[in-house]
């Protein structure tokens, strides 16, 4: 098989009991796909590498189906160049988005694939800032958390691409206070410096409920949850009367291999009769348009910045990517660069 011809992919070679591991990756050379009829073959160059994938790795019952044990991980997002085309509204050369990625090589639907302006904003940002990730932020505050200006807003995870842009959006939206908790010394000076948190906290220094109180000792009134357990706990503890907790994730969960006790408050709902409420970005794409006709001028002037941490070296560091953003390595949005 030459290199014109070969293309890789990153299937799922076993179900992971708590903390995924290489050996549950296998990594394949297979042929390169040939596209039908109003599809396009695209040459990824970029890979997100998500948490939600991980609870894809398992066959619990969930809102998507799991990956198939022997099978690509489908349902990443991936950046890529268009290299053959039987679609009429793309061509070769065209840079598109797209969420078949974990391999080299995409064949898709040309109404599954978005066609970007690089002369716009730099590629990779329609894989963050200004792409699903930018939108589950956006939607998670404004919809699901129900935002308002004067708003006290606690963002766990703070320092991830979904986290980091809630916080500067809320500033820029007029909340009163934004706090936000990462898991180093680093990328708290990273929330309060470079992305304007009012205040910061390295969950792993103390109990985060008393490191909270202090950050906000007059309550909190948005909660958007990354992490979920002792950070969930936490928000309850602090939220004000008719407060608002958005659920975008729980990181702090997915390779538990029993329940976790977390939130052991939850019966403050009554009292302070907050609202807590799931989100999925699949809910909210008809914001969209809106979404980026705000953003995007944000991030062009510099008032919204975002950080990406790229791993080097083609896709076959993609498993590994995945394992060090569970474990917190990155800084906003982790991504493989797997061709130029």
């Amino acid at each position: 098989m030459n290199a014109s011809t070969q293309a890789t992919e990153i299937r799922l070679a076993s179900r992971p009991h708590g903390w995924p591991t290489l050996d549950n990756f296998s990594i394949v050379d297979t042929d390169v796909p040939s596209p039908g009829a109003g599809q396009v073959l695209v040459r990824n160059q970029v890979l997100s590498v998500d948490p939600y994938m991980r609870g894809r790795m398992s066959d619990a019952k969930s809102y998507a189906a799991p990956y198939e044990v022997g099978k690509v991980m489908y349902d990443g997002g991936a950046l890529g160049e268009v290299v053959e085309s039987r679609a009429d509204a793309l061509e070769p050369g065209d840079l598109v988005t797209h969420r078949a990625g974990w391999r080299t090589h995409s064949v898709l639907d040309a109404d599954k694939v978005v066609k970007i302006d690089p002369e716009a904003a730099p590629p990779t940002a329609y894989l963050s800032v200004l792409g699903m990730t930018g939108l589950t932020a956006y939607a998670g505050l404004l919809e699901s958390a129900e935002f308002k200006p004067g708003d006290t807003v606690f963002v766990s995870g703070a320092a991830g691409a979904v986290g980091s842009v809630v916080g500067q959006l809320a500033k820029l939206r007029g909340a009163k206070r934004v706090i936000g908790s990462a898991g180093s010394p680093a990328k708290v000076r990273h929330l309060v410096d470079d992305l304007g948190f009012d205040a910061a906290f390295n969950y792993q220094d103390g109990p985060v409920t008393e490191q909270l109180r202090a950050a906000a000792p007059d309550g909190i009134d948005v909660y958007f949850d990354n992490v979920g357990g002792e950070h969930l706990e936490a928000a309850i503890d602090s939220i004000n009367l008719h407060g608002r907790i958005a659920v975008c994730g729980m990181i702090s969960q997915y390779n538990a291999t029993e329940p976790t006790p977390a939130p052991r408050n939850l019966s403050q709902i009554i009292a302070k009769r907050f609202t807590m409420r799931g989100m999925l970005v699949t809910d909210h794409f008809h914001l969209r348009d809106r979404f980026f006709a705000e953003v995007a001028p944000l991030v062009a002037d510099g008032r919204l910045k975002y950080s990406e941490t790229v791993v080097e070296g083609g896709i076959r560091k993609t498993p590994q990517a995945f394992l060090d953003l569970l474990a917190g390595a990155n800084t906003g949005k982790m991504l493989v660069r797997i061709a130029d």
